[in-house]
């Protein structure tokens, strides 16, 4: 058995067998033998074929109900890779797939959607400056992007969006979807940022700044570093300074350092106090020690009191992440003199590096839902929307969980780690290509006026496509689109 999806796609045009691939708003016009603009649709023999086959998911045998009903279809999933999309928006869903799922009849509608609304957050694990919040972020020197909040341990970047897939040049749109469909089929892509740092970015792997990959995220600020490792400090040295871009930590001065009555140690840091042991803006942000643009960390140091310091105190200087460290004691004249590190103060060091978790690079796919996506759902798409926001309707994308973000339509985001290989394209307009699922009750679909009309079966769709199917096996920590 096969199904044919032609019938949803294109129309001949002429007597050379020419089609017109209206699968977006490109309108290819396409030789026999021939693929359209976004290789995504092809003419074989005068008809339009969609070139990458459909996936379907399926669970381990071994997580289905023994003697489960309709044991196949229990374990599989379609997904909307490869399933081809609504444009011109007027029809149904190419597949709309009906199911029984323990003893509850299901409706999944699978659809490419054509994302010009879509960007990406991007999560970069590093301590280091990577450039000044609202910085533009370039890719072969067109901007794609801008550096947006700084976070616990983490850069963020903002990627894409319509602005610069529409709003600027033709180059711009085409680097910045490029750039993007890169990111989200998990490639390294490299980006410069205006003033400051060159980052190669790759989900799921180290950023690599200025040539440098990054190992480690901070156990926390310079404060946070204090309070975590007081005790262990306590007995073994007389101060410690944590130095970080954002706060800066002393221990004596702090208040861990009080509660276990170390004595103050005279020594002041340069910067703004904010509260006893906290300050910020000890240094210029850089790729130095703890995010700044020291490579000395004495340079730290205002001065020494004369009237509470003392010869022979015991100085611990380190990074929040443990990477850089100097142990000094104070000779006769109150000046720092390095020494070797005891193995007592080393092991507290190396704890810090124990305490923190890999540097990674986080790529997580944002786009809004709109009117093709929603039309092909039902034909009163504000009642998808109302349902998606009521929780009634699990929306994926490849399968994979997308958050939905509160507020008014369906904005959605997805770690690009949990979808499929082979999930985005694009199309030369230019936008982004994805797949999105809806899940939900079959009642429910009629009652928010889906296409009922359209639903297939799903064993009549394995049926029709076993053989020419891609079956993926399913992401591990993906929740079930159907429980």
């Amino acid at each position: 058995m096969s199904i044919d999806r032609t019938e949803l796609f294109g129309a001949r045009e002429g007597n050379e067998g020419i089609v017109r691939c209206d699968a977006c708003p490109v309108l290819c016009r396409i030789r026999p033998g021939r693929a359209g603009a976004c290789s995504r649709y092809a003419n074989a023999d005068g008809r339009l074929v969609r070139t990458d086959p459909l996936v379907l998911m399926e669970r381990a045998a071994e997580t289905v109900p023994f003697l489960a009903r309709d044991w196949e279809a229990e374990r599989s999933f379609v997904t909307a890779i490869g399933a081809g999309t609504t444009y011109p928006d007027y029809k149904p869903a190419p597949f709309i797939v009906g199911a029984r799922h323990q003893g509850v009849d299901t409706v999944t509608v699978v659809t490419e959607g054509i994302f010009s609304y879509c960007g990406l957050k991007v999560k970069i694990d590093t301590d280091r400056h990577l450039g000044l919040e609202t910085a533009p972020v370039r890719v072969d020197g067109e901007q794609i992007g801008h550096v947006t909040t700084a976070e616990y341990g983490s850069q963020m970047l903002s990627l894409g969006g319509v602005r610069h897939l529409t709003g600027g040049s033709k180059k711009e749109g085409n680097v910045t979807c490029a750039t993007m469909l890169a990111l989200c089929e998990k490639q390294a892509v490299e980006v410069t940022i205006d003033g400051g740092a060159t980052v190669m970015l790759q989900a799921g792997q180290a950023p690599i700044v200025n040539g440098l990959p990054e190992a480690r995220m901070r156990v926390g600020c310079g404060s946070a570093a204090i309070g975590i490792f007081a005790q262990q400090w306590y007995g073994h040295v007389d101060e410690v300074i944590v130095v970080d871009d954002h706060i800066t930590g002393v221990l004596s001065e702090h208040q861990a350092g009080k509660c276990l009555d170390m004595p103050p140690s005279g020594i002041r840091v340069r910067g703004r106090r904010s509260t006893p042991g906290r300050y910020f803006q000890v240094a210029h942000p850089g790729t130095g020690w703890g995010g700044t643009d020291i490579t000395d960390p004495l340079a730290v140091i205002e001065r020494i009191d004369p009237k509470l310091a003392w010869p022979g105190l015991r100085l611990l200087l380190t990074s929040t992440t443990g990477e850089d460290h100097l142990y000094c004691e104070l000779d006769e004249a109150l000046r720092p003199v390095p020494r070797q590190t005891p193995p007592a103060v080393l092991q507290t060091v190396e704890r810090i590096g124990e305490n923190c978790e890999p540097a990674l690079t986080s790529i997580l796919f944002m786009a809004g839902a709109g009117g093709s996506l929603r039309a092909g759902v039902t034909e009163n798409p504000v009642r998808l929307t109302r349902e998606v926001q009521a929780g009634l309707v699990r929306v994926t994308i490849g399968g994979a969980p997308a958050t939905l973000w509160p507020g008014g339509g369906i904005t959605i985001m997805a770690d690009v780690l949990r979808v499929p290989d082979g999930a985005f394209g694009s199309v030369p307009t230019p936008a982004l290509v994805a797949p999105i699922e809806f899940t939900l009750r079959a009642d429910l679909y009629a009652r928010l006026g889906g296409h009922v009309g359209h639903v297939i079966p799903l064993a009549e769709l394995l049926a029709g496509y076993g053989e020419t199917a891609r079956r993926e096996p399913w992401i591990a920590g993906n929740p079930w689109p159907l429980d």
